[in-house]
Order: structure tokens, then sequence, then C-alpha cells
């Protein structure tokens, strides 16, 4: 007997969940030991280590944007769970070989080829989407979403304390097998609703020309670029960050140093701050953005992450980083809920899903900007002018949101 969507959604939602969570534990696995990984494979000198560091994190999300719009398209035309099962496969096969690298080059390319391969939890956020009843939608989605932040909160933890216990080429498989745990659920117990016909989905396609609120939506994929941007020029430069004041005493600059454990552990706990902040507030920043409007709370929260970012820049000690990427983190949980929300608003049913499509386009964009961004001016300028730029970055951001949507309860 043939089941229904509604009849095994639950059952798709919680193996998605599981694989979403996993595809992000295992990248962001990688964040605490990276510039130290990099100077392994033989990069020298600290503005090197910081710039190849920034390189290797932005080549995934590069390829990932460049690729996306192929296994959209591909989804659309063969369906849904073969993007999920190709996504869990390419990446379980891409991680171990990235503890394999013996050079910078082997590692940027694999990197390249795991953004290729990759793309889980987006994918997986457009089955549950598209397979959950309505009247259970927000809370399923708010679900997934969760799983993605547990994941970018517990990978760098465990991030800042495997290579000192099984060692860095190690945790490269062990994240890897992990992802083919997921690849291995997907298979075989995710069902799929039936495609779409092809006239329907063919009238989905027509397209710019039928949004009625273009500005609305343009700053709403503008604003997701930008808070991509925000967050990853700072992840790649966090860890030398944090050598810098561990080892300050001394001088000490080399991030694989005497402290180098000790370094990797506060720079886990220092990325690990703000995705538990973001856990800890999205739900409340939900409730308030109901009330007060989604785009007030997009305004408020871009200030407050911005100004936010100008201690960061001036800390002298460990704890103060971590408090602070928290409270970011705290303001900054509600934002990507909020965008999607004032898209729907603006966007008819039968485009809603292109629009995400752009939406995770740009968010990709920023995604592969802000590393390499941040890596550049980390090793040209200065650790502290990556900070203070991109508190620019919020502000202007927040204005630009002021001007084009102001504080209205209708977004």
């Amino acid at each position: 007997m043939e089941l229904h969507g509604h009849d095994y959604w639950q059952r798709n939602l919680a193996i998605c969940l599981f694989g979403s969570f996993s595809t992000v534990f295992a990248m962001t696995l990688i964040l605490p030991f990276l510039p130290i990984y990099v100077e392994q494979l033989g990069v020298r000198g600290h503005k090197a280590v910081v710039q190849w560091a920034g390189i290797a994190y932005g080549a995934n999300f590069l390829a990932a944007g460049l690729i996306a719009p192929l296994w959209g398209y591909l989804g659309d035309r063969f369906g849904r769970k073969p993007m999920l099962v190709r996504a869990s496969f390419g990446m379980a096969l891409t991680m171990p070989l990235m503890g394999l690298s013996t050079n910078i080059w082997q590692f940027v390319g694999l990197r390249l080829l795991a953004g290729i391969a990759g793309g889980y939890s987006s994918g997986a956020t457009i089955l549950i989407a598209v397979q959950t009843p309505r009247d259970r939608l927000a809370w399923a989605l708010g679900l997934l979403a969760s799983g993605v932040m547990a994941g970018n909160l517990l990978g760098p933890l465990a991030g800042g304390a495997l290579p000192s216990l099984i060692g860095i080429r190690a945790t490269f498989w062990a994240a890897g097998g992990l992802i083919f745990i997921a690849f291995v659920a997907t298979a075989f117990f995710v069902r799929e609703a039936p495609l779409r016909s092809e006239a329907t989905r063919n009238s989905g396609e027509k397209g710019w020309s039928q949004l009625p609120n273009k500005g609305v939506v343009v700053i709403m994929l503008a604003t997701g670029l930008l808070l991509m941007v925000a967050n990853m020029s700072i992840e790649p430069i966090i860890t030398v960050y944090v050598a810098t004041l561990v080892n300050n005493a001394d001088g000490v600059t080399s991030v694989s140093g005497p402290n180098s454990a000790h370094v990797t552990a506060v720079a886990g706990f220092v990325m690990a701050a703000a995705a538990l902040g973001s856990i800890v507030s999205a739900s409340q920043l939900g409730k308030i953005a109901d009330r007060v409007g989604h785009s007030t709370v997009i305004i408020m929260a871009l200030t407050t992450a911005g100004l936010l970012l100008i201690p960061q820049a001036f800390v002298t000690k460990e704890w103060e980083l971590v408090l602070l990427r928290f409270l970011m983190g705290l303001a900054l949980g509600g934002l990507l809920p909020c965008i999607t929300a004032v898209i729907r608003h603006n966007v008819p049913d039968n485009l809603v899903g292109t629009v995400m499509g752009y939406s995770l386009s740009a968010q990709f964009a920023g995604q592969v900007a802000g590393p390499l961004i941040g890596g550049f001016i980390g090793g040209q300028i200065g650790i502290r002018a990556v900070f203070l730029g991109t508190c620019f970055v919020l502000l202007v951001g927040a204005v630009w949101n002021w001007k084009t949507i102001g504080f209205s309860r209708r977004d």
C-alpha cells in the first residue's frame, strides 16, 4: 500500500534532522584546528597561515554556491531524495580524504569538491517544506534549523577537543564516518512524495516579474548575504586571535606552538558561544517579531551585533571574547527566520521555492566572501581590523533595512 506524504513526513524529518546536524557538525569541526592543519601542510608565516585558512574554509562555500542552481534543477527533475543521497555520500567520501592531504593544494581542492558534493541541509529544508502538513510546517522547519545550529555549536567544541585525543587526521576520518551513517539512513529510510506535474512546475518559473514587492525581496537577499559575510569573516581568524591572547605574555604568535591544545580548545568555545546564543534566542526573537514586526527585529539585531563587534576587537582575555561572542549570537539568532518570514510575506506561493533558492545562493555568496575578506584583512592589516570592518558591514545593513522597509509591523 502506497503511503501519502503526510504518512511519513515525521520519519523524514527525524532523518533529515540527523543528516543536517551531522553534515554541519562535520564542516564546523575543523574550524578550531584549521590554521594548525594549514601549518602542518607546509604553509609558513603568520600572514600566509591566516590567508590560506580563509581560502581553505571559503573554498567549500564557493563551490557550493556555484553548483547549487544545478542541484536545484536536478532536484526538480528527479526528486529531492536523490539530492540528499548524493550530498551525504559525497561528503562522507571527501571528509576522510581531507585527512589524507599532504599539501595545501590537495586540501583546498578537496574542500572545493566537498562543496560541489554537499548541500544536504538546504536540500533537507526543501524536502521537509514540501512534505510537511501546513499546520506543522513552521515547527518542523524550526526543528530542522535547531539541528543545524546544534551542529554549529557542537562541531567547534568537538574540534577543539578531538585533535588532542585522536589526532587531526583521525578527526577528519571520524567526521566522514558520522556522515556515512546519515547517508545510509537517508538512502534506506527517507520516502519522497510524488513530484509536482510538469505544468505546475513550469508555472513557478515565469519569474521575477510576478513579485509585487521586488525591493523588499532584494533587501532580504542582501541582508542574508551581509549576515553570512559578518559571521564567516570572523570564523577563520578566531584561532589566530585566541593564540595572540593566550600567548600574549611571551609574544608567541604561532598557533601550533606549545600552547596549541589550549588554543584550539579556547577557539572551540569562542566559536560555539555564538551558536549557543543563537539557539537560546531564536524562538524568543521569533515571538517578538510576530508582535512588533520582522523588519524591526532585523534592524535592531543588526545594530546590536554590529556594536558588539567593537569591544571584541580590543579584548585582553579569552573569557571576554567568549562572552561577547555569546551576546552577539543572542542578537543574531532570529535573523534568518525573520528574513525567511519577510520573503514569504512578499512572494506568491508559486514562487516561494524559487526566491528561497535565490536567498540560499546569496547566503552561499556571503559564506564564500566572508572567509576570504576576513583572511585577507587579517593578514594584510590586522585581526582587529576584521572585527571593526565587520561592524561597519552590519551597521550598513541595519541602515539599509531601515531606509527600505522601516520599523513596520507589516513586512
